[in-house]
């Protein structure tokens, strides 16, 4: 499922999620839980507002971003 991503720049420039859209549902980023890079995506694990966990990635070459994963309750 593609979504619609907001980042904040960190200090390196590195963009991190605050919050994404599936839909019109605006989900606001808790915490991010991990991040880590493949070749080709960087993958954000996210605490949302709403409790659930959420495995978002980030295709480098086209700047598109899906959900690859969803947990109603997220660890921790």
């Amino acid at each position: 499922m593609q979504l619609r991503v907001e980042c904040h720049a960190g200090y390196r420039g590195e963009e991190t999620p605050r919050r994404f859209f599936l839909g019109h549902r605006c989900i606001e980023v808790a915490a991010v839980l991990d991040a880590w890079l493949a070749p080709d995506h960087r993958y954000f694990k996210l605490r949302g507002h709403d409790g659930g966990c959420y495995l978002v990635r980030h295709d480098v070459v086209t700047g598109d971003w899906e959900l690859a994963g969803y947990d109603r309750v997220a660890p921790g």
